[in-house]
């Protein structure tokens, strides 16, 4: 079993940065692949980033390359997401997920957070 909790999100301005961490609980976090997930108003939860469970291999969807960059500290259970350069059309609910293997899939994924507000105003 795997609990996440997300926390970092907030309102800011368009051009802003955010970090976001997710924190793991349970003896299984250094063997997962963590995902970062998004919902906006009125979508589908979309894919945003994953990292494999060394961090050797990191995923994006292509509307955040080069903006976004997910990392994780297995030591401390932790993953994160920093935003840089924040967007209207990034506007979400973020979400924390763990996986097995890679995946870019909500079915990948097993444990999902309650989620995070990040809200970017133009």
């Amino acid at each position: 079993q795997v609990q996440l909790v997300e926390s970092g999100g907030g309102l800011v301005q368009a051009g802003a940065s955010l970090r976001l961490s997710c924190v793991a609980s349970g003896r299984a976090f250094s063997r997962n692949t963590m995902g970062w997930f998004r919902q906006g108003p009125g979508k589908e939860r979309e894919f945003v980033a994953d990292i494999t469970w060394n961090g050797g291999v990191t995923t994006y969807t292509e509307s955040v390359k080069g903006r976004f960059t997910i990392s994780r500290e297995n030591a401390i259970n932790t993953v994160y997401l920093q935003m840089n350069n924040l967007k209207p059309e990034d506007t979400a609910v973020y979400y924390c997920a763990a996986a097995p293997f890679p995946g870019s899939r909500r079915s990948d994924y097993s444990y999902w957070g309650q989620g995070t507000q990040v809200t970017v105003s133009s």
